[in-house]
């Protein structure tokens, strides 16, 4: 429905926006067009987007033609348009939203025939990723979590780990891991993380090890920390890379660093095309990881999907979703498998988690209302790894 606040006195005859407006803004405009300075302490005084339970409020000030709000959810791009309040140069949106949930954004300004994609200046809370930084709306309700945060808790450290690789031809420069007090006496439990610079730079993941084992929330454990620098071309592929993995990663890192001998205190952990990279590995070499934390994988199930993914990534994917439903097992596997619901493969990964248990997996399902963000990503990690770490069985 679509409420129409008059403003009396205004250049126009009415003011159009979806919905209630913020008490805050309603109370602007009530008395008809807002005055600049009553403009800029409205503005001074609020931090945007103002939230209420299912709704965001938006606010932009300058001259254009035309301003959206760009995000990149359910497999495309999403613009929603703010509308000019006459005779002023603010600009208001208003979106409704779940609770509890967060995405990231940027404003499209129209000016002069010509598009440009800003941070909003009304919104001081950004996250990064490899491609800059965003805006990020955060929902009536969400916090991020207290254990991604520094607390000042014993930290363990990163080291390189550089691996001789006849698979690659190369000398793969890899990181590890240790945990606070590592001692060479002990038998730690692995995870294998792929991006897992990435995950570092822009999913805290350090500081998040640190909090969760100082926590107890999981044992002290070795995290390699792998990147490819052609994920595009060998994460999907996965036959190279299983092998990397496995027959040359794996014993180095035993030949050199104090682990446990139990599959079951080995995991993998990827996200987008890193969950199908460490799904893959352990379809080609069964029994050697019992876990898996799959995060927003690129998975392809359901082939239909593939008539909006041209990119031959998806259907390399594909194909290979169609072999592991032939011939994968996953008896004594934990998978913990995770969505957001604004990502366009969200119902791929809740037919996933479907496919593992099927297949004999002991799966963990979570979805949370995000996109396909390094911050979602980060904000699972916690349910992931213990899901796969703490075992009894």
């Amino acid at each position: 429905m679509t409420i129409h606040t008059e403003i009396p006195g205004a250049s126009a005859a009415a003011f159009a926006i979806n919905g209630r407006l913020h008490p805050d803004a309603a109370a602007l405009l009530a008395d008809g067009l807002p005055t600049q300075e009553a403009i800029d302490a409205f503005l001074a005084d609020h931090t945007f987007p103002l939230v209420e339970p299912g709704v965001a409020l938006f606010a932009f000030r300058g001259e254009a033609e035309r301003v959206e709000l760009v995000r990149w959810i359910h497999a495309g791009i999403d613009r929603e348009p703010f509308h000019r309040v006459p005779g002023t140069d603010l600009w208001l949106m208003r979106m409704d939203v779940k609770d509890g949930g967060r995405f990231e954004y940027k404003l499209a300004l129209h000016r002069g025939g010509h598009e440009e994609w800003h941070l909003d200046g009304q919104n001081p809370v950004t996250a990064a990723d490899p491609f800059g930084d965003n805006s990020v709306c955060c929902t009536y309700g969400y916090a991020r979590p207290h254990w991604t945060e520094d607390k000042g808790n014993p930290k363990g450290r990163i080291d390189p780990f550089d691996v001789k690789s006849d698979v690659f031809q190369e000398i793969r420069r890899e990181q590890v891991y240790l945990p606070p007090n590592y001692n060479a006496e002990n038998a730690y439990p692995l995870v294998i993380i792929h991006d897992g610079d990435d995950f570092v730079t822009y999913a805290h993941l350090a500081t998040s090890l640190d909090n969760l084992i100082a926590a107890g929330d999981i044992p002290p454990c070795v995290v390699a920390l792998i990147q490819s620098l052609d994920r595009m071309g060998e994460y999907p592929r996965g036959r190279r890379h299983a092998r990397y993995v496995v027959k040359e990663l794996l014993p180095a890192l035993q030949s050199r660093l104090a682990l446990s001998a139990r599959a079951k205190d080995r995991a993998l952990l990827g996200a987008s095309l890193g969950a199908v990279a460490s799904l893959s590995t352990a379809v080609r070499f069964p029994g050697c990881f019992g876990g898996l934390v799959l995060k927003s994988g690129s998975f392809i199930l359901d082939e239909k999907t593939l008539r909006n993914r041209a990119h031959p990534v998806f259907h390399r994917v594909a194909r290979f979703v169609r072999a592991a439903e032939r011939q994968a097992t996953f008896d004594g596997v934990r998978a913990f498998v995770s969505t957001g619901e604004l990502e366009g493969l969200a119902d791929q990964n809740k037919s996933l988690a479907g496919f593992l248990e099927r297949k004999g997996a002991k799966v963990s399902f979570r979805s949370s209302w995000d996109g396909h963000h390094w911050h979602n990503w980060r904000d699972q990690l916690r349910d992931g790894l213990m899901w796969v770490l703490n075992r009894n069985d």
